[in-house]
């Protein structure tokens, strides 16, 4: 990248960048790219979740990786969009809304960047708009399992301002605890949401 622009965008000594972004789906993204970051030898600089009218009522994704070696940066966003599809096995959605649940058994550093994460420690995103939805199915995880709350966002509350219709909270714990709170949401959540439009689908194979 050109030391003028890297400077100017506050991007560190790398001399190579890599960015990874989508128009919607902010949670699969961050997570999928936490699984590279895991897997390669790249320095996680920047996290954004910008609004955009093709995300619906969540928001879209802009990641910022570097290192020395050019390999690593291009290796780094092979591995991050091959696990894409996977966590898009934690949405579900209809006209009316979504769900949008996923946990790690071992969070690294985007994960950290983006809420807050404990690196090495089991993670989870309980994430669900319009925001009531969100914080009924909030309540579920923390009393569906032995979790502790890392930090919520609502549109203008918690953590952050997400300026987005939409609630999230994050928990840690045992890995095995993590998943069942992450779990636990799911089919009331589709239930909610089915109520008030077509059968919420998931928008790829569960995991």
């Amino acid at each position: 990248i050109d030391p003028g622009l890297a400077e100017m965008m506050d991007l560190g000594r790398y001399r190579s960048i890599g960015f990874i972004g989508s128009r919607q789906g902010f949670n699969p993204q961050a997570f999928a790219t936490d699984e590279a970051v895991k897997a390669t030898n790249v320095e996680m600089l920047k996290v954004e979740a910008p609004r955009d009218d093709m995300g619906g009522d969540g928001a879209s994704s802009y990641f910022v990786i570097g290192a020395d070696d050019v390999s690593d940066v291009r290796r780094c966003v092979e591995i991050a969009l091959s696990q894409v599809e996977k966590y898009y096995g934690g949405i579900w959605a209809n006209e009316f809304g979504h769900l949008d649940m996923q946990w790690t058994a071992r969070a690294s550093y985007c994960l950290a960047m983006a809420f807050g994460a404990e690196v090495g420690a089991a993670f989870g995103v309980i994430n669900a708009g319009p925001t009531p939805i969100g914080a009924i199915l909030a309540d579920t995880a923390v009393k569906a399992a032995n979790v502790d709350i890392v930090g919520y966002t609502s549109c203008t509350s918690g953590s952050g301002f997400s300026y987005a219709n939409e609630f999230t909270m994050t928990v840690k714990g045992d890995s095995g605890a993590v998943r069942q709170a992450v779990k636990a949401t799911i089919e009331p959540g589709r239930k909610i949401l089915s109520g008030f439009g077509g059968e919420a689908e998931c928008m790829a194979v569960p995991y």
